[in-house]
């Protein structure tokens, strides 16, 4: 099984304050010969300070040799500021041990 975790930012606009909609997502790939029950979470913090939040979680089943697209896990709405934020998403097949971190993070405040 090979998880990818990433990130996306996009910016946006409530009332007068500019904010970022973050996004995390997964995907899995089952390199395997039998069909996989996969669960999946995320979390959320601010690098400066901050403490692990959980953005979400779930399940979902991935065929032998196949494949699920990019799954969004959860997000959070966040003023703009020079403040960066992580996200990490890890994984496991139904028996297995929970895959190692996939980190991405994001400064900006962009589309």
């Amino acid at each position: 099984m090979a998880i990818n975790g990433f990130v996306s930012a996009q910016r946006g606009k409530e009332g007068r304050v500019y904010v970022r909609e973050i996004t995390a997502y997964v995907k899995a790939r089952n390199t395997g010969s039998r069909a996989v029950n996969i669960s999946y979470e995320a979390f959320f913090r601010v690098v400066s300070g901050g403490y692990w939040v959980k953005l979400g979680s779930g399940r979902t089943h991935v065929p032998a040799g196949g494949a699920i697209e990019p799954t969004e896990v959860g997000s959070s709405t966040r003023p703009c500021g020079p403040v960066k934020v992580e996200i990490r998403v890890h994984a496991r097949a139904d028996g297995a041990a929970w895959s190692g971190w996939s980190t991405a993070g994001t400064a900006q405040c962009q589309t």
